[in-house]
């Protein structure tokens, strides 16, 4: 911008939008200079290349505010666990198939994970069960992103909201 523009002739275009015509880089910032703005590089890659007469402070402002704005629109998934046992009860399930209901409805990713202790390692298929059971009491909140798979000691399932 300004004085770092090197090119020797830059198509300018007006702080109105309108064309100024092709001119070298000199007149075209004395020009911004006498309207008391900046000369900025839009088009570098153009022949020749597109300057446009601006206040870029007030440009460099009004994008961060565009950007802020995006940002707050933006919503990012979050993942919650749920933490199972191989020999959970029926009424511990319910308990919590209950909270991550909750927070599929809130729009959040669960991850469901029931881990093996000891010799329940031998007892794998139980698992699956159980993760059927639980799977049976969300499934008007979610529903589970492919398969169950085990990762170390642990079957673990993620489940995202319904739409």
């Amino acid at each position: 911008m300004n004085e770092e523009i090197r090119d020797r002739e830059v198509r300018v275009i007006g702080d109105d939008g309108e064309q100024l015509g092709i001119m070298t880089a000199k007149d075209a910032y004395m020009l911004a200079l006498e309207r008391k703005l900046d000369l900025v590089k839009i088009a570098p890659n153009a022949k020749p290349p597109v300057c446009k007469i601006m206040d870029f402070g007030k440009h460099r402002y009004e994008q961060q505010k565009r950007d802020k704005e995006a940002r707050k629109k933006q919503k990012s998934a979050t993942v919650k666990e749920v933490r199972l046992g191989l020999n959970i009860e029926k009424h511990d399930l319910e308990t919590k198939a209950k909270s991550a209901a909750k927070f599929l409805e809130k729009g959040d990713k669960v991850k469901v994970s029931l881990r093996f202790r000891g010799r329940e390692m031998g007892y794998t298929q139980l698992g699956y069960e159980v993760l059927k059971r639980f799977s049976a009491e969300i499934e008007e909140y979610g529903v589970m992103e492919g398969t169950a798979k085990m990762e170390g000691r642990s079957l673990v399932a993620t489940y995202a909201p319904k739409k």
